[in-house]
């Protein structure tokens, strides 16, 4: 079995003219499936294998209790789904079918946990007798943050996408232009690091794959290059560098510097509204939920991008 990554799914999908569909309690099985329309395929839907820490046993009962659609969160609970799974469901934003987003999705669910049992079921919940509130509206780039802490993918977008402007600033390609580019024209050029590997074989050479928004990057590190920037290579989630394009069978960049720029994707989780009281339902439910952090004093915490980012895989 060759390196996965996820979000080669998306990539790839859309590079095909394949349309791409979210994980949902209605439409989803474990695996990622292909839809078909009028007898033609023309879409792949995510499975729930694609949530981190799903279990496949949990999610067969909810197939097999889906003989008509879900309308109310609850109804997962009758099929024997756990809250904790629920609460996944919700952080991965599965439960747009029954009009519910993930930050409203994970109000419904936590009500659950007061969900009446035993002698006392079947009677009205209390939280069915709190006042509704108007939960703060969601950026999208919060949204693709939440996409990649669950699923490590996202169909609403990429996280370099959103600070493109910035990248702007500083003369940062694309990946698209930087593979576009002429032999031997020195570039910078930054992305999420996906891959880094040092075979044995290459004396010592570091190759390293990066992805934006518009593709994927291979970079070069010779063994002198790479003492002096360990740092920034093992440890960036967002890299840019500075090198020269090398055409052969294949684009190269051959870095000359690294920096780290991972501090830039931290405004795409800003907090701004989140801070109103509404959100409050208790201090426990406030250190629970990913969408309200809260640090060991108790005030709240943007999250930082190593919170929901992969750090990249490492191959030698």
């Amino acid at each position: 079995m060759g390196f996965y990554q996820p979000a080669q799914i998306v990539r790839n999908a859309k590079e095909h003219g394949v349309k791409i569909l979210p994980v949902d309690i209605n439409h989803s099985g474990w695996d990622n499936t292909l839809e078909a329309k009028s007898g033609n395929y023309h879409a792949l839907r995510l499975g729930f294998r694609e949530i981190n820490g799903i279990r496949e046993e949990e999610m067969q009962l909810l197939i097999n209790a889906r003989t008509k659609p879900f309308t109310q969160p609850h109804q997962l609970c009758d099929a024997g789904l756990t809250v904790a799974t629920l609460e996944r469901l919700a952080k991965a934003d599965a439960f747009r079918s029954i009009g519910l987003d993930r930050r409203q999705a994970l109000w419904e669910v936590a009500a659950l946990h007061d969900r009446p049992t035993g002698l006392y079921e079947g009677q009205r919940s209390q939280s069915e007798f709190e006042p509704q509130v108007k939960l703060p509206f969601m950026q999208l780039s919060e949204h693709v943050v939440q996409d990649y802490a669950t699923t490590g993918l996202s169909i609403k977008g990429h996280p370099v996408g959103f600070i493109r402007n910035k990248l702007n600033l500083f003369n940062v390609l694309s990946t698209k232009l930087a593979n576009d580019a002429e032999d031997k024209k020195v570039i910078k050029v930054a992305g999420l690091v996906l891959v880094r590997q040092r075979p044995g074989t290459a004396k010592g050479v570091c190759f390293i794959t990066i992805e934006d928004e518009q593709g994927q990057c291979n970079l070069v590190v010779f063994p002198k290059l790479f003492d002096k920037y360990r740092k920034e290579i093992e440890h960036s989630r967002l890299l840019m560098v500075e090198g020269t394009i090398q055409r052969a069978e294949t684009v190269h960049v051959i870095v000359r510097r690294c920096i780290d720029y991972t501090t830039l994707l931290g405004s795409l989780t800003a907090i701004r509204n989140d801070q109103q009281p509404v959100l409050t339902l208790s201090r426990a439910d406030e250190k629970a939920s990913p969408f309200i952090p809260i640090d060991k004093t108790g005030q709240v915490r943007r999250p930082a991008p190593e919170d929901y980012l992969d750090k990249g895989r490492n191959f030698k």
